[in-house]
């Protein structure tokens, strides 16, 4: 008779590289395994009676949970991608499967859910497709890549970094990036926007203010600075920031101090100060609307971000981004983009950069429930444009249309030709002859 060994389940679970945690119908923790714990940065002891979205905050615990739609319909669900946030704040992907929890009586009693690291596999994808990450920031595009091959070396200093580029490029991503990549880390960031406030509650909301400074100062209040302190200060649109103000962060710039509003007394601060804007700054220099000597302070390392339209080769790359973000969070299945709705995307000039096709990719998400995005599903500015009419009692010819056409695309643009030859899906040479033969009308 062979030898019957008898291994308990919880031995099992322990053996395992996944992580496996159970839930009770009150969604506590009742189970948490070792690669769990190792996965999540977690301790079983501070998982184990917790409920699980406070062990786990993961992309899907805001209304779309798996292990909830598993219980709730009785059944098994698999493979499904999403984040989870650790302790540190690093993020990690994961992919889970979850299943309802019986007793031996066959009762649902609770879940069971199953996860492995997955960010291996994502980035040996990203490798085999030729794109460049770090942080939340991916890209294929050359200009920008050089910018993110040398984000940690500029991290790693201590030295003011000017941001430039359009509204929507990311500015505000690519700030928190050196802070998370610089030894500030550990301390809080703080984002403020400059061109979003009156001058006066502006300088009271970066430094603070003492009670009977104004009528309505009843108490001490601490601003921005004290809040970035350890940290990091992002000063967002500083270009619209007040001369008589600009003299201030000067002296932050220069000498670490400031004071807060009626106050005589000077305070420290060693945050770390980095501004962002769109506007061009050295023009303003020349017109007496910002200071030089802020200027060259702030200008101690400058990052310039291309807009979305001169990285096109980066529009396909973070729609699927998009998709596959808003599938983790709204729980849906999105597989993709439709041919139509592809193109006119790589047509659009996007004012808005990058934040505008988040926001487009987010509003089809409200109409689209499954399958593929449909040109019915996108804004409506993103439809196209009845053609132009011409003046009255002319006859339409396909010559006069194409010519009409033309000259919109480029004044929308700007004068920009090799834009307004993307939108037209058309050659420059193309275009030229479009524009040298006129809006004739046939004889």
């Amino acid at each position: 008779m062979g030898l019957h060994i008898e291994i308990p389940c919880e031995s099992i679970m322990e053996s395992i590289a996944d992580g496996v945690f159970t839930v009770d119908r009150e969604w506590t923790v009742t189970f948490f395994n070792r690669a769990a714990e190792e996965i999540t940065g977690v301790p079983r002891d501070e998982a184990v009676g917790r409920k699980c979205w406070e062990v786990f905050r993961s992309s899907i615990c805001d209304g779309s949970c798996a292990l909830e739609h598993s219980i709730h319909n009785d059944r098994t669900l698999s493979n499904k991608s999403i984040f989870i946030l650790r302790p540190d704040g690093s993020k990690v992907s994961v992919s889970i499967s979850a299943s309802p929890l019986r007793n031996e009586a066959g009762e649902i009693v609770g879940g069971v859910e199953t996860f492995r690291d997955i960010t291996a596999i994502k980035l040996m994808r990203q490798k085999l497709e030729g794109l460049y990450t770090l942080e939340d920031i991916i890209t294929k595009s050359q200009s920008l890549i050089r910018v993110l091959q040398i984000l940690p070396q500029i991290a790693a200093s201590d030295s003011t970094v000017l941001i430039l580029g359009e509204s929507g490029t990311g500015k505000e991503l690519f700030a928190r990036a050196l802070h998370n990549l610089s030894r500030f880390r550990k301390g809080p960031f703080t984002a403020v926007n400059c061109g979003a406030l009156p001058d006066t509650l502006l300088e009271s909301e970066l430094f603070g203010y003492k009670a009977g400074a104004f009528t309505d100062a009843k108490t001490d209040k601490p601003g921005r600075f004290h809040a970035a302190q350890d940290g990091t200060i992002l000063l967002d649109e500083i270009g619209d920031m007040p001369l008589p103000l600009q003299v201030k962060i000067l002296r932050v710039l220069q000498e670490r101090t400031y004071e807060p509003l009626g106050s005589v007394k000077s305070i420290s601060t060693n945050a770390r100060v980095i501004a962002a804007t769109n506007r061009d700054l050295q023009a303003l220099v020349e017109q007496g609307r910002f200071r030089d000597d802020l200027f060259y302070r702030l200008n101690v390392v400058q990052l310039r971000l291309p807009p979305l339209r001169e990285r096109p080769e980066d529009i396909p790359l973070l729609i699927s981004h998009f998709i596959n973000r808003h599938n983790c969070l709204t729980g849906k299945s999105i597989q993709g983009v439709s041919e139509d709705v592809f193109q006119m995307l790589l047509r659009h000039p996007f004012p808005g950069n990058v934040r505008e096709l988040e926001n487009i990719i987010e509003y089809a998400f409200i109409l689209c429930q499954d399958g593929y995005i449909q040109a019915e599903h996108l804004p409506e500015n993103l439809h196209p444009r009845e053609e132009p009419r011409l003046s009255r009692g002319r006859r339409c010819t396909l010559r006069d249309i194409k010519y009409a056409a033309a000259v919109e695309a480029v004044q929308r643009h700007k004068g920009k030709k090799m834009a307004a030859c993307r939108e037209l899906d058309i050659s420059k040479d193309t275009l030229r002859r479009i524009l040298s033969g006129g809006a004739q009308a046939d004889e």
